[in-house]
């Protein structure tokens, strides 16, 4: 079955002294971009929770943030006193101002505010760690249930070009028909002897150009190759992709071969087909 790389998944974690939300968007994408926002304190564990990422999602372009929130009295940001006195000092030697009006000032200097960095407790990375595979599993089943909606589609347009494909395939004896009788007319016209032997290996040959037996047999087996590699077990995107060029293949074919109007417009409608096949492929994982 396959699944789209679109998704989305979303949870939180309640600690005591905070909340940690972590959110998961996914959109398609040749290969894996994975772009991460988290609290610096929360970068050590980054290439891990990326690992996790990555295990479960495949392909995609997929945005992870790690939202922290925080719910007690606990702050790990300090004034740093001697920094900020400091600065109050040379803002009072370049001009006067009240003492209020300078301490605004000096707290938007650099390094006015001092972080003590930390370290993340086991305990609640692993916490970390359940919430991440939920917000995952999430994820996964919204990229499903986009992926079923688009098998139903694929299924659909299959089975129209191979719709299409039989009406070729009645269309071809009228065809060669046509052709044939194009010929006789063209050869009547010139009014000149011919060696008729001759004339018929010609014609054979010339008809032989124009035969598609070959790309109908293909076009038919890839179709069904198609829908088989469909209903497989693992989403196959890039694999669906290049049985979908294939398609192309032999019905660009047929069409250069076909010179004859109806079964030229059959071509259309299958390259039609084929046209929105391709343009949802690129969501497929």
């Amino acid at each position: 079955m396959i699944q789209s790389m679109t998704g989305f998944g979303k949870h939180t974690l309640q600690l005591p002294n905070k909340k940690i939300t972590i959110e998961l968007k996914s959109l398609n994408s040749k290969n894996l971009d994975l772009n991460a926002r988290m609290p610096s304190a929360y970068r050590q564990k980054e290439l891990l929770m990326r690992k996790t990422i990555a295990d479960s999602l495949l392909r995609g372009k997929i945005d992870f943030g790690l939202y922290v929130e925080s719910t007690g009295g606990e702050t790990s940001s300090e004034i740093n006193k001697a920094v900020v006195l400091n600065y109050m000092d040379q803002l009072k030697s370049i001009a006067e101002g009240d003492s209020i009006k300078l301490l605004e000032m000096a707290l938007r200097m650099p390094d006015a505010l001092k972080t003590e960095k930390e370290d993340i407790d086991e305990l609640e990375y692993k916490a970390i760690e359940e919430v991440l595979e939920v917000a995952l599993k999430e994820v996964v089943t919204f990229r499903s249930e986009e992926g079923a909606v688009l098998e139903k589609d694929f299924i659909q347009r299959i089975k129209e070009i191979s719709k299409l494909l039989q009406k070729v395939d009645l269309m071809d004896p009228e065809r060669i028909g046509t052709i044939r009788a194009r010929l006789d007319k063209a050869v009547g016209e010139l009014k000149a002897e011919i060696d008729q032997n001759r004339f018929e290996q010609e014609l054979i040959y010339y008809l032989e150009k124009f035969d598609i037996t070959e790309e109908k047999v293909r076009l038919a087996n890839h179709l069904d190759y198609f829908l088989k590699t469909l209903n497989s077990k693992d989403s196959n995107g890039k694999k669906l992709g290049f049985i979908g060029q294939e398609i192309g293949r032999e019905i660009n074919t047929i069409g250069s071969k076909a010179n004859y109007a109806p079964m030229q417009k059959l071509v259309v409608q299958m390259k039609d087909e084929l046209e929105k096949i391709k343009e949802q492929m690129l969501n497929v994982l």
